[in-house]
């Protein structure tokens, strides 16, 4: 492959997963979404990278600290993988597999989308805080690969929407996902085997209640597993620094 395609599919990756006006870098012939995954664990990171900026650039209290992190986190996707976490956790409110569905395609926002965002938010503040950007960035591009995972586990569960046009990725760019949020994880040093399993279970959740409840992914079910994924891994991360200095 050459340098130039794995350049758009980076390129491609960043404008599916972020709010960067990098689109102008693309060439006039399509660029398959399906090519670009094996890049959304780089995509993270990056998000990572500009989100960690207030941490070690500017002098403060780490949870004033943290939440700018957080703020700009959410600025460069647009907040599109919480508004997936919103949608998901209020149709798994619904009595069917329809009823769900409708409900994840509802513009409002109910009381389990409102408190899932609440309690997303503060466990990533609170154990970023504790934490550092190294751990942050770490998370980052972990809860991005966990979508690629997610993509190669589930089948679209409607036949129009995001998860469809992401397509299914082959072996090869779901190994070359997961090492790349591996290596990634692995920055925070000792924590990141607890971020690891972390990350593991919350994703695994999310899948299984996917497949049980709605028989495949949707774009809501990839923001949900990658914001909590990214959030639980920075949770065990937390808990297991705290351990090891007590």
């Amino acid at each position: 492959m050459r340098p130039s395609d794995l350049k758009n599919q980076l390129v491609l990756a960043l404008v599916f997963l972020t709010r960067l006006p990098l689109g102008v870098l693309l060439p006039e012939r399509e660029v398959p979404l399906m090519r670009s995954l094996w890049a959304f664990p780089l995509a993270g990171a990056l998000v990572g990278v500009v989100s960690a900026l207030p941490l070690l650039l500017l002098p403060g209290p780490p949870l004033v600290l943290a939440t700018l992190a957080v703020v700009l986190a959410i600025w460069m996707t647009g907040g599109l993988h919480e508004d997936g976490l919103a949608d998901f956790t209020d149709g798994m409110g619904g009595a069917d597999r329809a009823e769900r569905l409708r409900i994840m395609r509802d513009p409002y926002i109910g009381s389990y989308g409102t408190l899932a965002l609440i309690l997303c938010i503060v466990l990533r503040v609170v154990s970023i805080a504790a934490l550092g950007p190294l751990a942050l960035i770490g998370a980052a591009a972990g809860g991005r690969a966990a979508m690629v995972l997610a993509l190669t586990i589930l089948p679209p569960a409607r036949s129009d929407g995001l998860g469809r046009a992401a397509g299914r990725p082959g072996k090869g760019q779901a190994l070359v996902a997961g090492s790349i949020g591996l290596a990634a994880l692995a920055l925070s040093g000792p924590p990141a085997l607890a971020g690891l399993i972390g990350l593991i279970l919350a994703a695994g959740l999310v899948i299984r209640l996917a497949r049980t409840r709605l028989g495949g992914q949707t774009g809501d079910v990839l923001g949900t597993v990658s914001v909590l994924g990214e959030t639980a891994a920075l949770t065990a991360m937390a808990v297991y620094a705290s351990r090891a200095l007590a």
